[in-house]
């Protein structure tokens, strides 16, 4: 029997020398990092590229749309098809203004909600169309009664279509956009934006056959069926199927802030808002058939009480969200990524709006101003998701890449800073107290007392947390360093190059600024 360590010395495969060419040679003439230009070919993986998947999704959304544009066209002729759009656009601005505001704390990014109307009103809308024709027909020819047919196809199998073919868009964004969603008012948003795509497309069928009805007919005016329809479905019920699927988005939210271990929880929340938007939509549905008075009654004793639960838990939900960021901040503006004063103006949408137009108007012209504004408002954006990403970690809701995501957010909020913190600061000091100066000037910048009282981070001639031409905020403590240079007051866009590095130990509970900008002791 042989040695074993003789077989692990043979077992090494041998360093390949190139032919009258050093090893240091090959090595020295390899490029810095960085600045490597090769990219090897992915043979096989085209999918995995964003551009190929991103372009995949919008030709076949783009397929959809005109699938839908000539059944719909085909139902309900030209002149019907263009009466029922210029109707059916109307209540559309209004939905999605008012989603966008709950969506104010945390804005979602603007592709994934048009992703969300296309595909309801497109690829959802055309699995509608198809599978209620064809499960209605299947029916009437099962049972030789047409008529009950359409009964059971509008209470049983519309809803358990409709609902399942728009909760598709909240599961795709669920899991492939896991990052932008985050929770309820994450789930509230997308759900609504899919149903208001949704309700577009099928509004211009109704409207459209409405109107075509009524040039049989030869009706017109208030008697006609195309006011009749317009009454019901835009002036009365416009919120219907945003309400439906709203419930659906609430079961993926709930779900998106469970711990990560409650597996079972995690599956059951979205199947149950699932259930719920199918039972609630079948009984919209089937409210005609209970009687002359049925609709009133379902509308009067369900639809409007669901619908003012649903908007109350939707901004108790973003009230929520603002109640997070000033219970998690003020450990990061312990650790000196923040002054004092941000948590509670980041907890403030009047705060908020407050720092934007500061920063606006402390530039020396409209371009700058826009930048600054831009800036503040992403910092908000970035402080938020941090907030959000903290509490959702107390909970267990996070995944390994939780160090990775922290230390990203705070680089984000370190690159904005220099125009940002005194905007907040200046803001949480103008809203704090009632009938304090709300003067534009750059205020935060003179002379005038800082904010607060007591030492703190501040530089400002008085003590407290001002902005004036004192020491450089979060300046070293003595012995750590060399003193930073004092910061003058430069429009958006001028600033210096930030010091920013990986700062080393921070994480959960424990973060850090970058050294040489930790707080003073």
């Amino acid at each position: 029997m042989s040695d074993p360590s003789v077989q692990h010395h043979q077992a090494r495969p041998a360093v390949p020398v190139l032919h009258e060419q050093r090893l240091d040679e090959v090595l020295g003439a390899a490029p810095e990092p960085g600045r490597e230009r090769y990219r090897p070919h992915r043979v096989g993986m085209v999918w995995r590229s964003k551009a190929f998947r991103v372009g995949a999704v919008a030709v076949a959304l783009l397929l959809c749309g005109l699938i839908i544009l000539a059944l719909v066209r085909e139902q309900t002729g030209t002149e019907g098809f263009l009466v029922g759009l210029g109707l059916a656009v109307l209540p559309v601005p209004l939905l999605m203004a008012a989603f966008r505001w709950l969506d104010r704390v945390e804005p979602g990014p603007w592709r994934n909600l048009l992703f969300s109307f296309a595909w309801g009103a497109c690829a959802a809308a055309l699995v509608a169309i198809i599978a209620n024709s064809f499960a209605t027909r299947w029916i009437a020819t099962a049972t030789a009664d047409p008529a009950s047919a359409d009964t059971l196809g509008a209470t049983v199998i519309a809803p358990v279509v409709e609902e399942s073919a728009k909760a598709a868009a909240v599961l795709l964004i669920f899991l492939f956009r896991r990052r932008e969603f985050s929770g309820v008012v994450d789930g509230i948003v997308v759900a609504g934006f899919t149903a208001t795509g949704f309700a577009f497309t099928e509004n211009i069928l109704y409207l459209g056959n409405a109107f075509g009805e009524d040039q049989q007919l030869g009706s017109s005016g208030l008697a006609s069926v195309t006011a009749g329809t317009f009454f019901v479905r835009i002036v009365m019920s416009p919120f219907a199927h945003p309400l439906f699927t709203v419930l659906t988005g609430l079961g993926f939210g709930f779900a998106a802030v469970s711990a990560r271990d409650h597996r079972v929880r995690r599956i059951a929340l979205p199947l149950l808002g699932l259930a719920l938007a199918m039972g609630l939509h079948a009984l919209w549905n089937g409210s005609s058939s209970l009687g002359p008075y049925g609709f009133y009654a379902v509308y009067g004793v369900v639809m409007v009480p669901a619908f003012g639960l649903v908007t109350w838990l939707a901004i108790w939900s973003r009230q929520r969200e603002l109640r997070t960021l000033a219970a998690e901040l003020p450990a990061y503006a312990a650790a000196g990524w923040l002054t004092p004063a941000e948590p509670s103006a980041l907890s403030s949408m009047r705060a908020r709006g407050v720092a934007r137009d500061l920063a606006r108007h402390w530039q020396q012209d409209r371009i700058r101003g826009r930048a600054a504004a831009r800036a503040v408002a992403e910092y908000e954006s970035f402080a938020t998701s941090l907030a959000g990403l903290r509490r959702r970690a107390r909970h267990g809701a996070v995944g390994p890449d939780f160090g990775a995501r922290e230390r990203e957010l705070l680089h984000h909020l370190w690159q904005r800073r220099e125009i940002a913190a005194p905007a907040l600061t200046h803001a949480a000091r103008l809203t704090s107290r009632p009938g304090a100066h709300r003067s534009l000037a750059p205020t935060p910048y003179g002379s005038g007392p800082g904010y607060g009282s007591g030492p703190g981070y501040g530089n400002g001639h008085g003590p407290g947390y001002g902005y004036g031409y004192g020491p450089a905020p979060w300046s070293p403590p003595p012995g750590h360093g060399h003193p930073q240079p004092q910061p003058q007051p430069q429009p958006y866009g001028q600033q210096p190059a930030q010091p920013y590095g990986p700062p080393p130990g921070y994480g959960y509970g424990a973060p850090h600024p970058p050294h040489g900008h930790r707080r003073p002791h």
